[in-house]
């Protein structure tokens, strides 16, 4: 049985892009209202399927609430994610009106690193902001089942601390002409992301479900790994309770219990996925997708693939080409916090 890494094996299957685009520093009383990321996707990151925000606290306090849901306190190390995009206020002391986030936009996407100072003339709280831009497919594994706000604190890690003061020093570097600093925070957003998954996924509590959680289970995660790393293995329910190193019974229950669907509906659905992912990657032909995905015939594939996608590969592969099949922007919950108000206005 080959050592399970499932996540690393879901994170060789998703395209990710990082990106760090604020660093702030400010003083009490202070707050941010930021839309959602399907109103700013199409700007930041248009290449992406959806984006994952999230914030970085260096120094100071802070709250994060996303609406409908409790709040979060922040400490220093804490890096708080928002997994589907949510509309979230960030702030830190008493303040009645939020800034609207947006406001910035117009210097995010002139490419530089934003460098936001003010406040009142209470505690300093400083924060750097990144976002991860990947394919649609990733809502279905490392992000399934994830609150919509969430925290892990790095300097519990070796790891995490040293990622943490290589984009601090980065993002200080504001008068520096060497080249290439984008490009490095961009690969150190992408680290940032992947650490925080593996701490979050390391705490989680025993009764949680999602797809973290199979991943860490000893018994369900060497299956995902397997299932992940040969696609095209002609996998039955007795083979992967062979890789999860229990009895079938016991192994489809798990799987059951922690996932929702069964062991060979999850196969089926992920075979789908990653052809869909290379069909648009790929300049391969739809029967060498088929049979690179576990399918037998391409006639097999193509049925199959339109009962997911309600359209056969080459029309879909046509449709992505042109930039006109995307995914749905993910809901979000209604305000019922009487705490700080959005407004327009600083």
């Amino acid at each position: 049985m080959s050592e399970s890494d499932p996540l690393s094996e879901a994170l060789r299957s998703v395209r990710l892009t990082g990106a760090i685009f604020l660093e702030a520093e400010l003083g009490a009383p202070w707050g941010f209202a930021s839309p959602p990321t399907s109103a700013t996707a199409h700007l930041l990151a248009p290449t992406a399927d959806h984006l994952v925000l999230f914030h970085l606290l260096v120094e100071g306090r802070a709250t994060a609430r996303v609406q409908g849901y409790d709040s979060l306190p922040l400490e220093p190390g804490d890096i708080v994610v928002l997994p589907r995009g949510d509309a979230h206020d960030l702030w830190n002391g008493s303040i009645s009106e939020l800034t609207d986030a947006s406001a910035l936009l117009p210097k995010i996407l002139e490419g530089a690193l934003v460098s936001e100072r003010g406040g009142g003339r209470g505690s300093i709280t400083k924060f750097i902001c990144g976002y991860i831009g990947c394919e649609r497919h990733a809502q279905r594994l490392f992000l399934a089942g994830l609150p919509p706000l969430f925290k892990a604190n790095i300097r519990r890690e070796a790891s995490g601390e040293w990622l943490e003061s290589s984009i601090r020093y980065l993002a200080s570097e504001r008068s520096s002409s060497r080249a290439g600093r984008t490009a490095l925070l961009a690969k150190l957003a992408e680290a940032l992301f992947i650490e925080t998954l593996r701490l979050y996924m390391a705490e989680l509590p025993q009764d949680r479900r999602g797809w973290l959680a199979a991943a860490r289970d000893p018994a369900v995660g060497n299956a995902l790994a397997a299932v992940h790393r040969e696609p095209a293995q002609a996998w039955t329910v007795a083979g992967l309770a062979k890789q999860a190193g229990v009895s079938r019974s016991v192994f489809a229950a798990r799987f059951q219990t922690l996932l929702g669907e069964t062991p060979l509906a999850y196969v089926a659905r992920w075979r789908i996925q990653l052809g869909a992912r290379l069909l648009e990657t790929t300049d391969d032909s739809v029967l060498q997708i088929a049979l690179a995905v576990g399918y037998e015939s391409e006639a097999a594939f193509n049925r199959a693939f339109k009962r997911a996608f309600d359209l056969p590969p080459a029309r879909y592969r046509r449709g992505r080409a042109r930039g006109a099949t995307t995914s749905g922007p993910p809901g979000t919950a209604h305000r019922t916090s009487r705490e700080p108000t959005r407004s327009h206005r600083r």
